[in-house]
């Protein structure tokens, strides 16, 4: 199991970023309402990780064309290392928030990528569908990136499946991987999950916090979906939280269950993101 790091300018700044990727198989980024843009970022972590990611763009306000161009731009500046995650994201923000009507999320991801892939491999592509008409070609030489998906439900998985290198998953549990992602993706696909990590004496705490601070993630019908797939009350039972060692064993239990990458993502102050650092570089691999 590969282990990647989750950065962000709100906690490591533009500068920071190549330092917090540092000893990691990979580094991801997210594309926030209103914030940085993922793959822009993704330029200044110099050096470092062999694999740079984004998890994820969001398909409805890119067009495909300028996901492929951005895209093949980015993995010429980082010397190959380019990972494309994208995804329908949700309907609070792509239509409540752009005003772009959020129709048929895995229809639309499906002729996305049937667009997508030709033109990063530097074919003509002339498609006329549902969402997109093209007739086009690009320019720009690079290597075609891998391209995942954030698929969690089973249409999204089949699309995964047919179209994508893999899924990227969030707020999801080893048991879930194993039951329920492994078997809708089959063999060969990569796996990448983001884990929420604690390093602390109060496990209990930190799952409050998350709790109020990620309740509106329950609230979302993709991931409400998924955690009652797996039983759970919401967010905060899929974090990782405790002592050293009850980390690095829950860590594992992940690689157990089939995933393939695990993305990290800290809790805390800098003082404590840097504990779960050292703990999972020096136990989990």
């Amino acid at each position: 199991m590969r282990i990647g790091i989750n950065v962000t300018p709100s906690t490591d700044g533009i500068e920071g970023l190549t330092e917090a990727a540092r000893g990691f198989d990979s580094a991801w980024t997210n594309q926030h309402p209103g914030g940085w843009d993922p793959l822009t970022l993704l330029t200044a972590v110099e050096g470092g990780p062999p694999e740079l990611g984004t998890a994820i763009v969001p398909t409805y306000p890119r067009h495909p064309v300028a996901t492929a161009t951005e895209a093949l731009t980015v993995q010429a500046l980082t010397g190959g290392r380019l990972t494309l995650g994208v995804g329908p994201s949700h309907s609070w923000y792509i239509a409540e928030q752009l005003g772009i009507p959020y129709a048929s999320p895995a229809g639309h991801t499906r002729e996305y990528l049937e667009v997508l892939h030709p033109l990063l491999r530097g074919e003509h592509v002339r498609h006329s569908g549902r969402f997109f008409t093209v007739d086009t070609r690009l320019t720009a030489k690079a290597d075609p990136p891998p391209v995942l998906i954030s698929a969690l439900g089973p249409r999204m998985l089949e699309v995964a499946r047919d179209l994508a290198d893999g899924t990227i998953a969030v707020w999801v549990r080893p048991e879930l991987v194993a039951e329920h992602l492994v078997p809708g993706l089959g063999a060969g696909a990569r796996i990448v999950v983001m884990v929420l990590v604690a390093v602390t004496g109060d496990p209990d705490g930190v799952r409050a916090a998350v709790a109020r601070d990620f309740a509106k993630v329950a609230e979302m019908p993709a991931y409400r979906a998924v955690l009652d797939r797996a039983g759970l009350a919401g967010p905060a039972d899929t974090v990782v939280a405790g002592t050293e060692a009850e980390v690095v064993r829950e860590l594992r239990r992940f690689r157990d269950a089939g995933v393939t990458d695990l993305i990290v993502s800290g809790l805390g102050s800098p003082v404590d993101r840097a504990r779960v650092r050292d703990v999972v570089l020096g136990g989990v691999r």
